[in-house]
C-alpha cells in the first residue's frame, strides 16, 4: 500500500515538472514569434513609418522612469491597434524605447494595453491575459489622463533582472533623454 502512495505522488510529481518546463517552453516560443514580428521595429524610423508614435504622459514627460526602481522608457503607441479588445502577442499597441548617449533609441520592450472599458464591453469578466501573465490594471486616474486600462510589459529586447513582465526595468534609464 505504502508503496502505492509513494508511486502516485511520483508519477504526480513528474507531471508538474513536465508539464511546468512544458509551459515555460510555450512562453519562450510565443516570446521569441514576438521578438521576431517585432525585430523591423529595432530602428525606429520604421515603428513611426507603421504608425507608431510618441507618447507623453499628462505631464508632457515622455521616457519614464521611477527613482530607486527603474525605467520603462520612451513608449510609441499605434493608435490603431489601441482599443480594440482583441489581443495580438504579434502586434504590440506600443514599443519601448531606451534613448542612448548617441543620440539613438534602442528598442528594450513591448507593451500590451486594453481599455477596461472596451475589454468588459466586449464581454470579458477577467482581465486579459498573454503568455500565461494577466495583465495589470491601471485605474483611472493615472498619469497619462487615460480611462482605466490593463496592460502588460514584456522586455524581450533587453534584460529585465526584475523579471520578463514586470513594468519597471532597473536597467533601463533616461538619463538621455
Amino acid at each position: 500500500m505504502r508503496n502505492r502512495h509513494v508511486l502516485a505522488l511520483v508519477v504526480f510529481l513528474a507531471t508538474i515538472v513536465v508539464s511546468t518546463g512544458t509551459a515555460v517552453a510555450c512562453r519562450g516560443d510565443s516570446l521569441n514569434k514576438v521578438r521576431a514580428a517585432t525585430a523591423e521595429y529595432l530602428h525606429l524610423k520604421s515603428a513611426i513609418a507603421h504608425g507608431y508614435g510618441e507618447l507623453k504622459d499628462a505631464a508632457h514627460i515622455a521616457c519614464i522612469d521611477k527613482p530607486g526602481v527603474g525605467g520603462m522608457g520612451i513608449h510609441y503607441a499605434n493608435p490603431d491597434l489601441i482599443g480594440d479588445p482583441n489581443e495580438n502577442a504579434r502586434t504590440p499597441e506600443l514599443l519601448v524605447y531606451e534613448p542612448l548617449s548617441d543620440g539613438r533609441m534602442r528598442l528594450v520592450a513591448v507593451e500590451y494595453v486594453v481599455f477596461q472599458a472596451a475589454w468588459k464591453a466586449a464581454g470579458h469578466q477577467k482581465p486579459p491575459s498573454l503568455f500565461g501573465q494577466e495583465f495589470e490594471l491601471t485605474p483611472f486616474p493615472n498619469r497619462y489622463g487615460l480611462d482605466a486600462f490593463y496592460e502588460l510589459h514584456a522586455w524581450i529586447w533587453k534584460h529585465n533582472p526584475r523579471g520578463i513582465f514586470d513594468d519597471w526595468n532597473p536597467r533601463v534609464s533616461c538619463a538621455y533623454a
